[in-house]
């Protein structure tokens, strides 16, 4: 397993969901199936689901890693993160549609303040990003539209559903990565598509905080769940 330099999250190191979805699907998790399709449908690049990650480090970037088990290795034998089979859950965010979930991303914090404006998938300066920008909704939720890249697979979802339940936390001042994500792929969504991503904070206590995220496709099928453990930066005193 290689997380190739263009996935970053943090300067250096591989986007949390990103690494994470990774992992998982090196772990061999079931298959998935598109929106209407009849039968599930292998991915080529291989699928994962009721699988949670926890990064013991941040995940280096092109940097062949290896599989022992539950735990993922980088060269030098140090461990980055452990993967781990967990019971059905089903932590689901509330969906909004499209209109809703376009103008929070018009007022997306990280516009203006980010802590890692090159991440992968909600850093403003990533062109070639999947470019997430999860904005408030009055209720704490945040929300988003995704328009899915056309080689979309189980791991791009895993990334998806990452920084959209971390911006439920992170503000001005207050930075976090994360430490772990379990994550459903019912089905994955159709390229092309603009999707909604909806993310919550759950709770948090001293510097740990508990998000939830979802996945819905233009209809409003829900497609993907994630429950994740975010951590406040070391140095930094969440206000």
């Amino acid at each position: 397993m290689i997380i190739g330099s263009r996935f970053n999250g943090p300067p250096g190191s591989g986007n949390g969901g990103w690494s994470a979805g990774t992992f998982a699907v090196a772990a061999e998790g079931p298959r998935h199936r598109r929106p209407g399709a009849a039968e599930p449908t292998p991915e080529p690049a291989g699928t994962a689901g009721l699988m949670e990650v926890t990064l013991r480090r941040p995940p280096p970037l092109e940097t062949p890693l290896t599989r022992h088990g539950v735990e993922v290795r980088d060269p030098a034998g140090h461990l980055v993160a452990e993967v781990r089979s967990v019971p059905e859950f089903r932590s689901v965010v509330d969906p909004v549609d499209l209109a809703t979930a376009r103008a929070a991303a018009a007022a997306y914090p990280g516009l203006v303040d980010h802590p890692f404006p090159d991440c992968f998938v909600c850093g403003p300066k990533r062109l070639d990003g999947l470019r997430i920008f999860p904005g408030p909704l009055p209720d704490g939720r945040t929300a988003a539209p995704f328009r899915v890249p056309d080689e979309a697979d189980a791991v791009t979802v895993w990334a998806a559903l990452d920084c959209p339940g971390g911006w439920s936390v992170i503000a001005p001042g207050r930075p976090y990565v994360l430490g772990r994500i379990a994550a459903v792929v019912a089905a994955l969504p159709e390229p092309g598509d603009e999707c909604v991503v909806t993310g919550a904070l759950a709770g948090a206590e001293g510097r740990k905080a508990e998000v939830h995220s979802s996945l819905y496709s233009p209809d409003g099928t829900l497609l993907a769940w994630a429950r994740a453990t975010w951590i406040a930066v070391a140095g930094r005193v969440p206000g």
